[in-house]
């Protein structure tokens, strides 16, 4: 009886044993899954409209640990950077962008338009960030813009992007609808001519999407010189352009095929979450990032972390 009951109580172990080693099996296998490449889920500060510091709390509050400012904190803040970067670490957020403005391809404006984005790059080191985007307003109203000057967008921007290298900082182009860089064929005319040592992209999804590309595959075509993403979705609506951006999840963008392509490519970095607006008057802005906080945690399994 007792050689028997030893015989079991192995097995019972043997078995107790296998089923534990399953069970981490299974959570590592998990975590690999939520993990996904390592991506940091940011949001955009520009939703509120100027109220950075309620922006700050509310993201804080919801547990988002990245947050996209923008230039218009430069002027209040540029002489005092340490009250902004007091309240970053008071509401546990790190620096993730910053949106420096427009770049100007006209020759005459060159050196003014290098100098303000170097005097940004120098606020966001202050500031504790590595990283600006540059975008621009510069789209011909009744024409597509030529080659020459998407090109040219490029060759200035190589120049901000070189010299904000030497002070740490990335600089970065954001494609965007009724600037140049609005279609998949502008945006690539664009990255073709962007010098990778100093200039990347900074991909936004739902502005390509409605550009008529697939952002899917953008960041497979740009996984050498992607560097951060814009989060968003896009959908028809009754408004001047036929459409508004609206939250992750509520559009035309297929964002879980966005987050396999950043998963085949084991991209690292920040992806911001970016609403210019609150899509629908009864919403706030603290709504629509819970909104988009549920997507990214419930339906794509994301931390936030």
């Amino acid at each position: 009886m007792n050689s028997i009951a030893n015989i079991n109580r192995r097995l019972f172990l043997r078995h107790l044993s296998l089923s534990a080693g399953v069970a981490l099996t299974s959570s590592a296998w998990a975590d690999a899954l939520i993990k996904k490449g390592d991506v940091r889920i940011g949001y955009s500060a520009i939703t509120w409209g100027g109220k950075d510091e309620q922006a700050m709390a509310d993201l804080s509050s919801l547990g988002y640990k990245g947050i996209q400012l923008r230039a218009n904190t430069f002027g209040p803040y540029r002489n005092k950077v340490s009250e902004l970067k007091d309240a970053l670490q008071k509401h546990n957020l790190e620096l993730a962008m910053f949106s420096s403005g427009n770049v100007e391809i006209d020759p005459a404006k060159f050196e003014s338009t290098v100098d303000t984005h170097v005097a940004h790059a120098s606020f966001v080191k202050a500031l504790g960030g590595n990283a600006l985007q540059l975008t621009n307003s510069l789209r011909p109203k009744d024409r597509a813009p030529s080659v020459e000057e998407l090109k040219k967008l490029a060759q200035v921007m190589n120049e901000i992007g070189k010299q904000t290298a030497d002070l740490g900082v990335q600089a970065v182009y954001h494609n965007h609808m009724n600037q140049l860089g609005e279609t998949p064929e502008e945006v690539d005319v664009i990255v073709q001519a962007m010098d990778p040592r100093y200039i990347k992209l900074l991909l936004d999804i739902a502005h390509y999407k409605q550009g008529g590309g697939e952002p899917q595959d953008a960041v497979i075509k740009y996984k050498s010189i992607i560097h951060t993403l814009h989060l968003k979705d896009t959908k028809p609506a009754e408004t001047r352009n036929g459409y508004k951006f609206v939250e992750l999840g509520q559009g035309r963008v297929n964002v879980p095929a966005v987050f396999e392509s950043l998963d085949k490519i084991k991209f690292k970095g920040w992806a911001v979450i970016e609403l210019d607006g609150v899509p629908d008057p009864e919403k706030s802005p603290l709504i629509c990032a819970e909104i988009n906080k549920k997507y990214i945690t419930e339906t794509l399994k994301y931390p936030l972390g």
